[in-house]
């Protein structure tokens, strides 16, 4: 049957309550509400295989681990199965003493006393009451009228009343009733209303608000469930705001939320909920229940972090609770779910990526002057916070940029690319990944690096090795001159260690080319410098001259192996800190046929790390050099 053409004809719009001068929509919210979770009662209810007890006893560890201090754990008179974890709760002193455990009961006599048989000796007890009030439910479930669904819900109150006297005394059990006009949301407010007065005259009313052994009553609970979504979360809020408003004695009641999923709607329905008066939440931790599910624990405490507001349930190690979730009830957890999916902190999109790294570099330069506030782009909060590991943030498809591959080759090799071979490398990599048509993995993305720039140990060696090198000032000390530099200002000092390296701590701008022509005019003192090379497997030994280290290792290459190339950018930072610093040191190097004013083509990188600055930058120009070869395909020349 196709959708049809004019819905109206069959589908009334739901009516709002009227509400003159509301005042919800000027509130925040900045406290956490008391939190309950019903993933043992209503989220296992949903569930095509129920949990057994062995799994629901897991999870209950693992809500208390995460600071419920409420929480709803069968539905007693339901099954046998329900019935005995209760008592295995009990006989296995699992609840610590400043958790109330919750039980569900319809307003029937016979399956109140089951309930209170299956909590018999626990120490703190809520009974959750409820019965059906909305109109379709009085007149097509139940067929009775308005007064006696009140008279229903009074009945059994006062038989909960009753059997709470009696447990307490002989039991000890502190308990707490909590009372549901299942449906509220369906029921017309006022009427809803009506009966939870009728309701808490018959708990709280008269003697009744003291116990038989003089302990003062504790306030009545009232739950509003939105037991089926149907209207739009801000005509839920004037419902609440209504109830709050009407209700009396507000101070001795806790007004609780239900609120289910069928809109989509559900956590911006507590919410604005939350708003509205209410002081207490009920759901489950990642949002299962009937049909399309109950409120979202983990989504509405994460939303009051982040703006915030500490929502008194510990979510440090996130994965482990969705861990639990899955094993014990079978569902998988959506990948983009809120706060705990496994793709919620990761970007592919190259445009999301390069603004996560720039972030990332902003917030660490903030916070080393002491501002420690979070504020980057499309990371509302630090994933570190949840026990996200930053490597997870940005992973690489084809639709990946230049700046998400960059930040994974700084976060896991400590390599701060220049920008113009972040370019260089990100064709490497998209044209991997368009190959294979999968997501390249961190191991995938550094292994092209190395194999790309001949970096990181003898299985990544180019077609040319550096074995060994020496350099020598061709200066007489006689033409020595103590106030004139022995170097190009732009050369790395040879053989230094990493003294220098503290002013490039960060990826500095590229310094301009060290070729040996480039500084005639500041009359630099000639060098010469010996290496020793595998060439294709064979050792060489060749020589060059020029202004500094790199210059005279050009030269060597050309005049010894006919390699022509001169650099076009040049650039290094410190690795590591203390005794471990390292340099590394990028250049890019162009053939004669290049032309050095074109930036954006013909140009071929390389990296160096080395803790010898003047090495670092040799295996720097090698590694580039090797690119070139691999590329062009030349024959080097054997003299």
């Amino acid at each position: 049957m196709p959708m049809l053409s004019d819905p109206s004809k069959r589908y009334t719009p739901f009516q709002p309550v009227p509400l003159p001068n509301r005042q919800w929509p000027d509130k925040q919210n900045s406290k956490p509400p008391i939190w309950l979770s019903t993933d043992l009662r209503d989220g296992n209810q949903s569930l095509a295989n129920p949990m057994s007890n062995e799994q629901k006893m897991r999870f209950f560890r693992h809500l208390v681990q995460i600071g419920f201090k409420e929480i709803e754990v069968s539905y007693p008179a339901a099954s046998d199965s329900d019935f005995a974890f209760c008592r295995e709760l009990q006989y296995g002193g699992e609840v610590p003493d400043d958790v109330w455990i919750q039980v569900l009961t319809p307003a029937r006599a016979d399956l109140i006393k089951r309930t209170f048989e299956a909590v018999a000796g626990l120490k703190n007890v809520i009974i959750h009451m409820y019965n059906a009030t909305s109109c379709i439910f009085r007149e097509v479930v139940f067929n009775n009228n308005r007064e006696q669904t009140i008279q229903l819900a009074v009945e059994h109150t006062k038989l909960v009343r009753e059997l709470a006297e009696q447990y307490a005394a002989s039991h000890g059990t502190n308990f707490r009733y909590e009372y549901s006009p299942e449906t509220f949301s369906q029921t017309e407010t006022e009427y809803a209303v009506e009966v939870c007065e009728a309701v808490k005259k018959n708990w709280l009313g008269g003697k009744a608000s003291v116990w038989a052994d003089g302990r003062k009553e504790e306030r009545i609970i009232f739950n509003l469930p939105a037991t089926v979504e149907v209207c739009t979360p801000n005509c839920f809020a004037d419902q609440v705001e209504l109830f709050c408003r009407s209700i009396s004695e507000r101070e001795k009641c806790i007004i609780s939320l239900h609120t289910h999923n069928d809109r989509g709607c559900a956590v911006a329905a507590a919410e604005l909920g939350c708003m509205a008066g209410a002081d207490r939440i009920e759901g489950t931790v990642l949002g299962n229940g009937e049909r399309t599910g109950n409120v979202d624990l983990v989504t509405l405490a994460m939303n009051l972090y982040s703006q915030g507001t500490h929502p008194q349930l510990d979510f440090s190690d996130l994965f482990s609770v969705v861990d639990t979730v899955v094993e014990c009830t079978g569902l998988p957890v959506h990948p983009r779910h809120p706060y705990a999916g496994e793709l919620v902190f990761t970007a592919f999109s190259g445009s999301h990526q390069d603004a996560i790294k720039k972030g990332f570099e902003a917030q660490a330069a903030r916070e080393r002057k002491g501002d420690v506030r979070w504020n980057l782009p499309y990371l509302p909060i630090d994933p570190a916070d949840v026990g996200c590991t930053y490597e997870a943030v940005i992973r690489v498809n084809s639709q990946s940029g230049k700046g998400g591959i960059a930040y994974i080759v700084k976060q896991a090799m400590a390599l701060d690319l220049p920008r113009r071979m972040q370019i260089s490398f990100y064709r490497v990599i998209q044209i991997r990944s368009e190959t294979s048509g999968k997501e390249m993995t961190t191991k995938d993305i550094t292994t092209a690096f190395r194999q790309t720039y001949h970096l990181g140990g003898s299985v990544y060696d180019g077609r040319i090795v550096l074995k060994s090198f020496t350099t020598m000032d061709l200066r007489t000390p006689a033409e020595s001159i103590p106030s004139t530099p022995d170097l190009s200002p732009s050369e790395p000092r040879p053989h230094s260690r990493m003294a220098s390296l503290s002013l490039s701590a960060g990826r500095p701008e590229a310094s301009p080319s060290p070729d040996r022509t480039a500084h005639d005019n500041l009359n630099p003192a000639p060098k010469r410098l010996t290496a020793k090379v595998l060439v294709d497997g064979k050792l060489r030994d060749i020589a060059g001259e020029g202004n500094g280290p790199l210059s005279c290792f050009l030269d060597a290459l050309n005049a010894d192996l006919g390699i022509q190339l001169s650099i076009r950018e040049y650039t290094e930072h410190a690795v590591g800190a203390g005794s471990d610093v390292k340099a590394a040191t990028y250049v890019e190097l162009i053939p004669p046929e290049a032309d050095s004013r074109d930036k954006t083509r013909g140009g071929f990188w390389g990296v160096g790390v080395d803790s010898d600055i003047t090495a670092s930058g040799l295996k720097a120009v090698l590694s580039a050099a090797n690119g070139y070869l691999d590329d062009k395909k030349i024959e080097i020349q054997d003299v």
